[in-house]
């Protein structure tokens, strides 16, 4: 984290300067400049100083040219062919050459004006990587041998105690193990509420601890933090280009010359087959080289979708390139993981069943006590039960001993205990107990543990790994967008039963191991063409890389956030309904601005032709449209 560091800091520092304050605006700055000389050189060609006019229109070429010709000029160097900035140099020069001054000069400056908007654009694009830059802590409050000292963030260690008062940021990834608070991930997750923390809860680095002081244990170096992974898939994604836009800037070159090859032959064939004058031939050329340069044509694409890019990742949806955004607009079926994507991936006690003759509290508290020598989730999940929900201090057991597939036992107090599945308590005294519960419970899918007190059942829970609160409303949304949703598990036929039922996936698939997952993905792709995966785990990165689309949730493993095309944030299934209108509001944007473009271009290369329209009506006509394109792109920031 400390090499990431220094950039960060040298560029606050720049910021600092007044350098620093401008250098983002230049390009417009220029622009406007550029304009004012046009102005004051109308003025002084209206008042007869024609000499001083020149100057003035030649300077305001040179400074409102001067960021697209450097920009043409590379870009043709590298690639070794014209684009469409060179050809607004020729077309500028040349209206100089045959003393159209104010058109030319004109012509630069909405250029200059439009690239200004582009550049904006990409501004905007970059605007969530600083905000999240700035929030970043680069100090941490770290807890060794009791005593608190402060620490650069690169210098803390997985297993490190730090302590975090209220109003602080969170430096890095962490656990809490003591204390409660409320924790404002807004930053991160893109969630308004802040939300409460305790014993338990993973807080991320860059969020705000609200009210309560808190100690907690760090889970990830500063370098592999959520924090960190947003910046580097934001700043791949703004780096990726779509299937379209990679086609525009292959047709950009292809186009420029055929427009340089008609613009030659414009330049004198009229001139002996339609006995033009030299001058005329020369200014419908000149024209041509303007109003058929495909400037709006290549500024359709790429402003859109590094605006949409912007807006996903305000919400919480992280494109990691144009390609996947455009992609999405496509889908037609979308497959579910259900562990920790439908569900929340953690089993929950849903039910208690106690003894009469026993206080509830006390049977859950020796089974908590019990279960928390074990790493198994089952026990853990009966642990955080029992904390939350009566906060006692758990005991210590005697003579613990975990027996292979069925349970655990010890001694607490004198009394033996035995926790675990109905085999171990004894079948005929798990159904004299549960008086047909346990059925019921099972039918709901969920895993159901006994504790026995000496030889006497006290007590049964019913774990589940239920499912998350907006998983219906994520579904319900996909299906009115048309969608039909499809819900691929490991588990057994009956559990994904009683989820597809709770949940009202159209279709489900059970019992599939991760290269089985895939081959479904494929047949999902065979009938309905395009098709998204959603997962969470290791296991889901095979089938979201083979899907179309491949979405992870944020809390998801580095394998599968890896693999994944889109991340969510929060793991927040409605923002997948989100991503998708985004996805074909951009698309229909981007249709908008090709079909709006080759129209303006036609209308104005045949009324050149025609003679119907001059210069100056093609220089607005032609640079109107690129900058009408541009602001129609910026419609997806919002």
């Amino acid at each position: 984290m400390s090499t990431e560091s220094l950039p960060l800091m040298k560029q606050k520092e720049e910021n600092l300067t007044v350098w620093g304050k401008i250098e983002p605006h230049l390009e417009l700055i220029l622009a406007v400049i550029s304009g004012a000389l046009i102005l004051s050189a109308w003025i002084l060609d209206q008042s007869g100083l024609e000499t001083w006019s020149v100057s003035l229109y030649i300077t305001a070429f040179v400074i409102g040219g001067f960021f697209k010709a450097k920009e043409g000029i590379e870009e043709s160097i590298a690639d070794r062919e014209l684009n469409v900035e060179m050809l607004m140099v020729f077309a500028a020069v040349g209206s100089g050459i045959i003393g159209y001054w104010t058109e030319g000069a004109i012509l630069i400056f909405i250029f200059a004006v439009s690239g200004a908007l582009e550049t904006y654009t990409m501004n905007r694009s970059h605007k969530e990587i600083s905000a999240l830059m700035d929030i970043q802590p680069q100090q941490a409050l770290r807890i060794h041998n009791g005593v608190e000292e402060t620490v650069h963030v690169s210098e803390l260690g997985i297993g490190d105690i730090i302590r975090i008062k209220p109003g602080e940021r969170v430096p890095a990834d962490a656990e809490i193990v003591s204390g409660e608070t409320t924790i404002d991930q807004a930053a991160i997750t893109g969630e308004s509420i802040p939300v409460e923390k305790q014993y338990g809860d993973e807080i991320y680095a860059g969020t705000v601890n609200v009210k309560g002081s808190i100690t907690a244990k760090i889970t990830k170096h500063a370098s592999e933090t959520l924090f960190q992974k947003i910046i580097n898939l934001v700043q791949s994604a703004q780096s990726e280009k779509s299937p379209s836009q990679q086609f525009i800037e292959r047709f950009e070159g292809q186009y420029v010359k055929g427009v340089l090859l008609v613009v030659i032959l414009m330049m004198f064939l009229p001139l002996f087959l339609l006995g033009w004058s030299w001058t005329d031939t020369f200014y419908r050329a000149m024209v041509l080289l303007v109003v058929a340069s495909p400037c709006a044509l290549v500024a359709s694409i790429m402003p859109a979708s590094l605006a949409a890019i912007s807006n996903g990742a305000r919400q919480g949806i992280l494109f990691k390139g144009g390609v996947h955004l455009e992609r999405l607009s496509t889908i037609k079926a979308i497959a579910f993981d259900k562990t920790g994507t439908l569900t929340k991936g953690k089993p929950e006690v849903i039910h208690v069943k106690t003894a009469n003759n026993m206080k509830e509290e006390e049977i859950l508290l020796h089974m908590a006590s019990i279960e928390n020598q074990s790493n198994h989730p089952l026990a853990q999940s009966i642990v955080r039960y029992v904390k939350r929900k009566h906060g006692v201090e758990l005991i210590e057991p005697e003579r613990l001993e975990d027996v292979s597939g069925c349970g655990v036992q010890a001694s607490i107090g004198g009394a033996k205990w035995k926790i675990g599945k109905r085999n171990f308590v004894g079948e005929e005294k798990a159904t004299s107990f549960s008086d047909g519960v346990d059925i019921l419970w099972a039918k709901e899918g969920a895993t159901i543990v006994y504790a026995m007190k000496e030889d006497e059942i006290v007590g049964m829970l019913a774990l589940k790994d239920v499912v998350r609160e907006d998983t219906m409303r994520a579904l319900q949304t996909l299906k009115d967008e048309g969608i039909y949703t499809i819900m691929i598990t490991g588990d057994s036929a009956e559990t994904a039963q009683a989820i597809a039922n709770e949940t009202h996936v159209d279709e489900f698939i059970s019992e599939c191991l991760p290269e089985e997952k895939v081959t479904e993905v494929k047949k999902l792709l065979q009938k309905y063409g395009s098709v998204a995966m959603v997962g969470d785990g290791i296991n889901d990165a095979p089938a979201l890389a083979t899907a179309s689309v491949g979405i992870a949730m944020g809390e998801g493993t580095d394998v599968a956030l890896e693999t994944a095309d889109i991340v969510l944030m929060k793991n927040d299934l409605p923002r997948i309904a989100e991503a998708i209108r985004l996805s074909k509001k951009m698309r229909r944007i981007v249709k908008q601005n090709i079909a709006f473009s080759l129209a303006v271009i036609t209308l104005l290369v045949i009324s050149n032709f025609l003679q119907l329209i001059d210069l100056p009506f093609g220089v607005i006509g032609h640079e109107g449209s690129t900058i009408l394109v541009i602001l129609n792109g910026l419609r997806l920031l919002r």
